[in-house]
């Protein structure tokens, strides 16, 4: 697949942005969440989910019709999705009024709990709209969805924590959450990774034709005598040396770096350049690991076009 800007920028500004929200909703739970900093994280939090959501209406053909997709709840996870991220700022935004305002206990806990809900509702709904979809095997995987929350935990989690180191305030906890985030998502990329290299191809040119019976099937003469949609979206490929080289930059610069770091920070007691920087590397590793995520799919529709195998 073509991996667009817009989606890119969508899918980890948003993941950050739920991921934080995710983590100040829990702070609160737990009886923190007050404050100058709190206020900062959540200010930010939101700044990335409406900057995520800019971009998503920005990718779509016609932006003016946006609305529409809250119609379709019933079957479609990209309605769910806006659906989700109408409750979690329907949820958020008074949760955070109150938070910081010092408002009633009780009310907190249950907009808290809403929020965190939503947050990763919306994170779910999100990694669904690809992995529901069996025409691009690279997607429906198993290991699509916890990728996506295992992504917003770790920057989520990495922001908070600069943030917190920033005002000088304890960030031991969300430091934690961090670095075992950042374990966990090396673990489901590498598992993703091994088992898309090892997966037999759903469709072949033959099959895909209904024509195996009579030997090879190959191209003659392209479809189209020019670009379109789907040579343009769906067609894209990715050199497989290319490929080996960003997964590795993703796993070493963006998930194994940001964990010495914010391991040190920790051990340290408090470095904000530390903390900054390991958040920094790990949304950058994000939008690498999410280019290859569009890059490396393939719809069975490139069978025409003269692909051998998807």
């Amino acid at each position: 697949m073509y991996p667009a800007f817009s989606i890119i920028a969508f899918t980890t500004l948003s993941g950050a942005g739920y991921g934080l929200l995710t983590v100040a909703a829990v702070a609160a739970l737990a009886g923190g969440g007050g404050g100058a900093p709190w206020a900062v994280v959540l200010g930010l939090a939101f700044a990335l989910i409406a900057l995520g959501l800019v971009a998503s209406v920005h990718h779509l053909g016609r932006p003016e019709r946006a609305w529409r997709a809250l119609s379709q709840w019933r079957s479609s996870w990209l309605s769910r999705e806006a659906v989700a991220a109408l409750a979690s700022f329907a949820a958020g935004l008074p949760f955070a009024a109150l938070a910081l305002a010092g408002g009633s206990r009780p009310a907190i806990v249950v907009l808290a709990a809403l929020t965190a809900l939503a947050a990763l509702a919306t994170v779910v709904a999100t990694a669904m709209i690809y992995a529901s979809l069996r025409p691009i095997p690279a997607w429906h995987n198993r290991w699509v969805v916890p990728a996506y929350l295992a992504y917003a935990a770790a920057t989520g989690a990495l922001l908070a924590t600069a943030t917190l180191r920033a005002f000088a305030v304890p960030a031991q906890l969300t430091g934690w959450v961090a670095a075992a985030a950042l374990v966990l998502c090396a673990a489901i990329k590498c598992a993703y990774w091994r088992q898309l290299d090892a997966a037999h191809p759903v469709a072949t040119a033959e099959s895909a034709t209904g024509l195996g019976a009579f030997g090879e099937v190959r191209l003659l003469d392209a479809p189209h005598t020019a670009a379109n949609y789907v040579t343009r979206e769906m067609g894209f490929r990715v050199v497989r040396a290319h490929a080996r080289a960003l997964r590795r930059a993703v796993l070493w610069a963006g998930l194994v770096l940001p964990l010495a770091l914010v391991v040190a920070d920790l051990a340290l007691g408090g470095a904000v350049a530390l903390a900054a920087a390991a958040a920094l590397l790990a949304l950058a590793g994000a939008v690498v690991e999410r280019w290859l995520f569009f890059a490396e799919a393939r719809h069975v529709v490139s069978l025409y076009y003269g692909a051998r195998r998807v």
